[in-house]
């Protein structure tokens, strides 16, 4: 008995989702549970498990096309069945689709697909093979039946004596052609919704900044020290975003007009800390949301946060991962900018922006008043706040708090 394949429902808010990438072509096999298409929705971008397993008989909206929720996309069928020949014509578009979507490109090409069809994996597994050139039938699978997982294609690169030069990662949305100058490329749908986003941001908030200098030192010290320890005792690496994000729950305690948010000509003072934390990705930039984060204790952060980041980059997140944000932190640091101004993040009043940590000499004054010089580890954080209701010394305040206690942190790590 065919089973239909549908646009889900990502949300009571979301009313349709476009097709970006077909993980399995017309003829292969699916098993229930496993991924079969990736979906952009105005909230996430997610893959989409097959309902049943089988043959994927037909698929009736192609990539790049936007149908409304509960629309068939296409049909796995039982073995015995013969898979269509070819793709029905796509579905209409939606009526908030300004042009027809490209043609169809393939996922991976027929050698790629035939020389991991005999490895149990899943389709993220066998992209990371590919990216990183690995056979995966030389790969010993730890997963469940024998099956090979990430760690395992990480674990064997990093093992090989000789890594040949990885192949540049593919963008996980729908695959791009190559751009020369003068093409004119239309925008992914989820580029689309940052666009309007950070336009509404702009629109709606009246954008200040401003930036402290903090002495890490401390803390990178710490850290060094405990990494390794931290990493075996509790399975999780040791990241200084936690560090920042404490900090931040601290002066968020203390100065609450920055965890809220205006509702008409009121203010909404929020009882819990819904930190959001934005994780980029290849393809965009989303903000998933570590609710009632000033309930957890450190090691609760950091499991959070790398739940949260790792969910991101494989599309495991849902709606309400994205959801409810009070306040945002935002690290651009970590692809060396010493600073960034950062657009407030709606409907939030205030955003956190965390540049790189570097070694630069500081005047340091001892106790008895002496001054010397000294190389310390220095991050420049930033400030970005609605000054409709935050006012230039209150967000300095603020800061004041944040820095104090990232420079003199006396917390339990782990």
């Amino acid at each position: 008995m065919p089973t239909d394949v549908v646009m889900p429902q990502m949300g009571e808010s979301i009313f349709e989702g476009t097709i970006t990438r077909w993980l399995k072509k017309i003829g292969d096999k699916v098993q229930r549970d496993e991924p079969l298409f990736e979906i952009s929705t105005d909230k996430v971008d997610a893959e989409i498990p097959a309902p049943a397993s089988g043959i994927l008989q037909e698929i009736k909206v192609s990539e790049g096309n936007t149908v409304q929720v509960n629309t068939v996309v296409g049909v796995i069928g039982d073995s015995a069945s013969a898979p269509a020949k070819a793709a029905a014509p796509a579905a209409p578009l939606s009526a908030t689709e300004e042009a027809p979507a490209p043609p169809p490109a393939p996922v991976a090409s027929a050698p790629e697909d035939e020389q991991d069809s005999d490895v149990r994996s899943s389709p993220l597994v066998r992209k990371l093979a590919r990216e990183h050139d690995v056979d995966l039938a030389k790969v010993s699978g730890t997963g469940t039946g024998g099956r090979v997982t990430k760690q395992d294609v990480l674990d064997f690169v990093e093992h090989r004596t000789a890594a040949p030069v990885a192949a540049p990662p593919r963008q996980a949305s729908a695959p791009a052609p190559a751009v020369v100058p003068g093409d004119l490329v239309p925008m992914s749908q989820m580029r689309k919704i940052i666009a309007q986003r950070m336009i509404e941001s702009r629109r709606t908030s009246a954008h200040v900044h401003c930036m402290f200098e903090v002495d890490m030192t401390r803390i990178v010290n710490l850290r060094n020290r405990l990494k390794k320890g931290f990493e075996q005792r509790y399975s999780a690496r040791l990241t200084f975003m936690p560090f920042f994000v404490r900090a931040a729950i601290i002066a968020l305690q203390q100065y609450p007009l920055v965890n809220s948010s205006l509702e008409g000509g009121s203010i909404r003072y929020h009882k819990h800390v819904n930190a959001g934390i934005a994780v980029a990705l290849d393809w965009g930039l989303i903000v998933p949301v570590l609710k009632n984060a000033d309930e957890l204790n450190f090691l609760g952060l950091q499991r959070g946060i790398t739940d949260l980041g790792e969910r991101a980059r494989s599309k495991k997140l849902t709606p309400a991962d994205v959801e409810g944000a009070t306040f945002t932190i935002t690290n651009p640091g970590q692809f060396g900018a010493v600073f960034g101004l950062p657009i407030i993040n709606q409907p939030n009043v205030a955003i956190m922006g965390v540049g790189g940590i570097t070694k630069q000499p500081m005047v340091i004054t001892d106790k008895d008043g002496a001054d010397s010089i000294a190389i310390r580890s220095v991050v420049h954080l930033t400030l970005g706040y609605d000054h409709r209701i935050i006012d230039g010394a209150l967000a300095d305040q603020f800061m004041v708090v944040v820095k104090k206690a990232l420079e003199n942190w006396s917390e339990e790590v782990g």
